[in-house]
């Protein structure tokens, strides 16, 4: 069992595609109104280590779980997973919001929100629309409600997307480059709301290249490389004071 501020629990993750290991031996946890931020070179592992954070991949070795559910367990060095109702238990605790948006093109912003409540959890119609009206505030999408993703924005379709994932009131919200498809002028307004969040203590793991706003919102930094870590600690001194070398070169080779 993990500590009861353990959301995430990673141990010695290994993953493989073909003959290429993705990730070597990674280990991580996440507490209780924590953001962390992964950071490293394209190709590095970040968003393999996400996909099988949020079982969208599944490991090779190692052992996850979100608080009290068991994704899978270590078994002589194999990832041997629990059985469907208890993976579907574990998805309960977690929301992913993508790189692309993912929200369903022939939607409405409304439907997009309220659909997994509805059909998944049997929530009442009337009150998934209540709290996706207080989401939409929240986001700054008031009046979006009748709207088409095409009819949007990409930063305002990513900020459906983070209504979306906080309808299902996950533990922790998981963020694979939340920006990486928009302007710089559209990512301002993405930041701002995971900065808001931040302030709200919403446990939260983010995949990013915004290196200041990775020192500023986050708690703590993950710097990968090659499929391992190669340093982790508290944000500011990771960013602003790198103790190894490959590290150094990335944060400078950034600015």
């Amino acid at each position: 069992m993990t500590d009861s501020n353990t959301l995430v629990d990673l141990r010695h993750a290994r993953k493989s595609f073909g003959d290429t290991e993705v990730l070597k031996d990674i280990s991580l946890t996440v507490e209780k109104g924590e953001v962390l931020a992964i950071i490293g070179p394209s190709g590095g592992g970040k968003s393999t280590l996400l996909r099988c954070c949020t079982l969208l991949e599944t490991l090779d070795g190692g052992s996850l779980s979100f608080g009290d559910s068991v994704v899978c367990s270590d078994n002589a060095g194999r990832a041997v997973y629990g059985d469907k109702a208890s993976l579907a238990r574990a998805r309960t605790h977690f929301g992913l919001v993508f790189q692309n948006f993912n929200l369903f093109p022939h939607y409405t912003v409304m439907k997009n929100l309220i659909d997994a409540p509805v059909t998944v959890q049997k929530m009442p119609k009337e009150e998934a629309e209540a709290k996706a009206r207080v989401l939409l505030g929240k986001m700054g999408l008031e009046g979006k409600e009748g709207m088409v993703p095409c009819e949007l924005s990409g930063g305002q379709q990513q900020r459906v997307a983070i209504a979306r994932a906080l309808m299902l009131d996950p533990d922790v919200l998981f963020f694979d480059e939340p920006t990486s498809a928009l302007d710089p002028e559209l990512t301002k307004g993405v930041l701002r709301v995971i900065r808001d969040l931040a302030e709200e203590n919403m446990t939260m793991v983010i995949v990013t290249h915004e290196m200041k706003f990775a020192r500023d919102v986050a708690d703590h930094v993950i710097f990968m490389d090659g499929g391992v870590i190669v340093e982790q600690g508290l944000a500011r001194d990771v960013i602003d004071n790198p103790q190894h070398e490959r590290t150094r070169a990335f944060l400078y080779n950034e600015e």
